[in-house]
């Protein structure tokens, strides 16, 4: 279904009587649409940090899981514990964005998010029991599920109509270009301070952004809309998307449905999730506003961007363990080997903002859809003699596709929505496309794990004695001092790390031909030229 196209003149007073024209919304609150130069600029500074921050928060400690276990005296299955509740917290509080934002309003919403996961922060840095930390970082990802949302909505809302993908294109960026530097900044935290300071860096950032947000939005202050309360709605949404999280972040260490508490949280969020959308379908003032799915340029365009975005993670993923477990990185080299991605990805962020409304989405998200393909083609023909130039060149390269698919599928997403509801299918949105995300992290690892020990099986079976390859490998051992109990090893590592470096290829496989159906699917679609432009009609 196409997107839809401005309203036409003689329609403008009767959406001035009802808040569109003005930038009103329906709980009264105002878009502040003339906002310009100067304090524009400030407020998507501070919007921007403030996405930043959230976004690093929920992948900085990945890599901080050792130095916290370590500090805290537990073992580091424990310490994911650390994630665990993050994100489950996170996965919680996203789809309750935009029944909240109706109750109390968007920019007071947002603000005591900001101020609350800074205040989150500083308790998450000074805990100095491990348990008390993880309580914490509950807290701290309930309250980070409002801010990405909630500051798409707002730069939307405040900048003018012909300049929105340009917002869209701000947001990507820290959205985009977070996740990538995570595990950087919380590699060269770990190495040069403790583990404290991945929480502690987020105060004078967070108290910035409050600061000025509080200062320029403040005469757009909502003033909420009292809806019912829908209480089954929340408890099964509780219930289910903090079952499934969990399942999704424990599935791996457990054995997946061998784990009788993994099996037991299955059923829960399935049961769960089924009688939510049943129960959502039917009541008034749903916690999910389930009739936004009825148009069909937004179904297809979260399907799209959640398998696009699951696709990414993946690679994200499995990357840096290829990098750490078959060779031999350290943490924080992966993490700079990662880091070129982003280069080229917020130079494009910029370039698609200003030029994204002359061209037809679906052309600009089909070539980031086959950058994507082409480069994880490249990727899975990789070899472990592979230099780290060899390495970072194709990533390199990818932060191309991010941006072209990222961005003008989300203005898509959002051309047909209504002024009232931006919010809802803001936080719908970035919520499917974060579990989606979550999903592809917890399977991916599982996969890679298979696919290894099939190839291990197949390669192993080619060491035989009365092979010539082994006979050699084997006599250059024995020129090395290598023999007996260090000979089996030797070779039971040497098989290992190709079949694992077979398995990522497999991986990278999977992924490029998963973009190719994508960028065919973007054709299913049909919004109009500069569609972003129509955002909040």
């Amino acid at each position: 279904m196409s997107a839809a196209t401005p309203l036409p003149k003689h329609a403008a007073s009767a959406d001035e009587a009802h808040g569109v024209g003005s930038g009103l919304g329906p709980a009264g609150e105002r878009s502040a649409p003339g906002m310009r130069g100067a304090r524009l600029a400030l407020l998507t500074f501070a919007l921007s940090l403030a996405t930043f921050i959230e976004v690093l928060d929920s992948t900085v400690t990945n890599v901080a899981v050792p130095a916290i276990s370590g500090g805290l005296g537990v073992s580091n299955s424990q310490g994911t514990w650390v994630i665990s509740s993050y994100s489950v917290a996170a996965a919680i509080a996203v789809p309750l964005t935009g029944w909240l934002s109706r109750r109390v309003g968007e920019t007071r919403l947002f603000l005591g998010a900001v101020i609350f996961f800074t205040l989150t922060s500083l308790l998450c840095g000074i805990a100095g029991d491990f348990h008390l930390l993880v309580v914490c970082r509950a807290l701290q990802g309930l309250f980070s599920g409002p801010m990405v949302p909630l500051s798409q909505t707002i730069l939307l809302r405040t900048f003018p109509p012909d300049k929105r993908v340009v917002a869209l294109a701000l947001w990507a960026m820290t959205v985009l270009l977070a996740p990538i530097f995570g595990p950087v900044v919380g590699g060269w935290i770990i190495d040069n301070f403790s583990w404290p300071w991945i929480f502690l860096i987020n105060l004078p950032i967070g108290i910035f952004s409050f600061a000025v947000c509080m200062t320029l939005l403040r005469r757009d202050a909502p003033v909420g809309k009292a809806v019912p309360i829908d209480l089954p709605g929340i408890i099964l949404l509780v219930v289910g998307v903090g079952s499934l999280q969990t399942v999704l972040d424990l599935g791996h260490d457990r054995g997946w449905f061998d784990s009788p508490l993994i099996l037991t949280l299955a059923i829960v969020a399935g049961l769960a999730i089924v009688s939510l959308l049943i129960w959502e379908a039917g009541e008034r003032h749903p916690v999910i506003d389930l009739s936004l799915f009825r148009d069909r340029t937004f179904s297809f365009c979260v399907l799209i961007i959640s398998l696009g975005m699951m696709s990414f993670s993946v690679v994200g993923v499995i990357f840096p363990l290829w990098l750490q477990a078959v060779m031999g990185y350290t943490a924080y080299q992966a993490g700079l080997a990662t880091a070129p991605l982003g280069v080229l990805a917020l130079v494009f962020s910029i370039l698609v903002g200003i030029y994204a409304a002359r061209f037809d989405a679906r052309v600009l998200a089909t070539f980031g859809f086959l950058v994507f393909a082409g480069v994880l083609w490249w990727d899975a023909h990789f070899t472990l003699t592979m230099t780290f130039t060899q390495i970072i060149t194709p990533g390199l390269i990818q932060g191309i596709g991010l941006p072209c698919f990222f961005i003008p599928l989300t203005a898509a997403t959002l051309s047909r929505v209504s002024d009232d509801k931006l919010a809802a299918a803001s936080s719908l949105s970035n919520f499917l496309r974060t579990l989606s995300a979550a999903f592809g992290t917890a399977m991916s690892v599982t996969l890679w794990d298979n696919r290894a020990l099939y190839h291990y099986d197949v390669v192993a079976q080619s060491v035989t004695k009365s092979s010539g390859n082994t006979q050699r490998f084997v006599q250059g051992l024995h020129g090395m001092g290598i023999d007996g109990a260090r000979e089996l090893a030797t070779l039971h590592h040497v098989v290992q790390q190709q079949a694992y470096m077979m398995a990522t290829g497999d991986m990278f496989y999977m992924a490029s031909i998963t973009c190719l159906v994508l960028a065919a699917m973007m054709w299913l679609t049909r919004p109009k030229r500069g569609a972003a432009m129509a955002l909040g009609h």
